[in-house]
């Protein structure tokens, strides 16, 4: 074995490491631009939490209202106010929610299970049904069933998340009497284990449907599209010419390729997935952290909209780590690059 030999696997795992050193840098610059732009951009806003309480209070006097400013630090000047934000992030402090009664990280950390399983299902549901219709569209262009479907697609795409969620209400809780109106579960029922978990689940549907419907939308006419296009490419006319059949055809040529441009939207949206999740937590009562940020908007909590932020954009910053990942094993020439 030659010196070169030995060499490479070390050589391997140092560019291994130093890829996510960088990344991990990457990951600390972003989430100290956001924490930055968020901070002074809240500040912005006119209104605080303090005025929040005097109003709630009907009455408060001036010394009131200065001891809450004092006790807050809103009476300190704003670069003040903002080197110990820092500080607090230093020490992976998010800080205290007087509203609530409970630092940040806590009430973050009990609300954001809640988000994820919200989003992780509509994400499941919106992908795998999005999937399905757009390659079956693109297997009949141009016939009945495109038109059929693409049709569906752009009735879910133009109607908005508030209103179907409203109207799904409506159909399956109020008329029906098939699913439960709002919240995660059922209140005071005691139930453990595998009741609850059916329990959850079945509260789950309709914001999860809801949640995924505009995103099934917008997957179904990328898959679309994306499938037409592969078909054409030469690649795929010298696979039909060697006799390799239909059902492998179109799964290891065009499918997988086409699923490139999809892994990559699907990485791109999930900020505007958290965004979506607002409304419907909202319209659901879903005990989760987009129903808290419009909770905290409204009381003025900038404190629990400053950790919010700042957690939802890691998490974006991940999927997008995992984008990528997905999209090097889809296609070996991205990891090339």
């Amino acid at each position: 074995m030659s010196d070169s030999d030995a060499t490479r696997p070390s050589r391997f795992h140092s560019s291994i490491v130093s890829r996510w050193l960088r990344k991990l840098w990457q990951l600390a610059g972003i989430v100290l631009g956001v924490a930055i732009v968020n901070f002074f951009l809240l500040r912005l806003a006119p209104g605080d939490a303090v005025q929040v309480i005097a109003g709630e209070a009907g009455s408060a006097s001036p010394e009131y209202i200065a001891a809450l400013r004092q006790q807050f630090g809103l009476d300190q000047p704003l670069y003040v106010q903002f080197a110990k934000y820092l500080g607090h992030l230093a020490h992976f402090d998010l800080g205290y929610s007087y509203r609530q009664g409970m630092s940040v990280a806590h009430l973050i950390g009990t609300r954001l299970p809640a988000t994820l399983l919200l989003m992780g299902s509509a994400v499941l549901l919106a992908a795998v049904i999005g999937v399905t219709l757009g390659a079956l569209a693109a297997y009949h262009a141009g016939r009945f069933v495109d038109i059929l479907v693409s049709t569906l697609a752009l009735l879910c795409f133009a109607t908005p998340l508030f209103w179907v969620g409203m109207m799904l209400v409506v159909v399956f809780s109020v008329w029906l009497d098939w699913l439960p109106v709002d919240g995660m579960a059922t209140v005071s029922s005691g139930l453990t284990g595998l009741a609850y978990l059916v329990d959850v689940l079945h509260h789950l549907i309709l914001p999860s449907i809801t949640l995924a419907l505009f995103y099934v939308a917008i997957y179904t006419r990328l898959i679309r599209a994306s499938v037409i296009d592969v078909r054409r490419q030469a690649y795929v006319r010298t696979a039909v010419a060697r006799g390799v059949r239909p059902a492998r055809l179109f799964r290891v040529h065009v499918l997988r390729n086409a699923l490139i441009p999809f892994v990559t939207m699907l990485g791109m949206q999930i900020g505007s997935i958290i965004g979506g999740a607002v409304v419907v937590e909202t319209v659901f009562s879903w005990p989760g952290l987009g129903r808290l940020a419009f909770d905290a908007l409204v009381q003025r909590d900038l404190n629990v909209l400053l950790g919010i932020l700042l957690c939802s954009s890691i998490l974006v910053v991940l999927i997008n780590w995992a984008t990528d990942f997905v999209n090097r094993r889809l296609d070996p020439r991205i990891a090339k690059d």
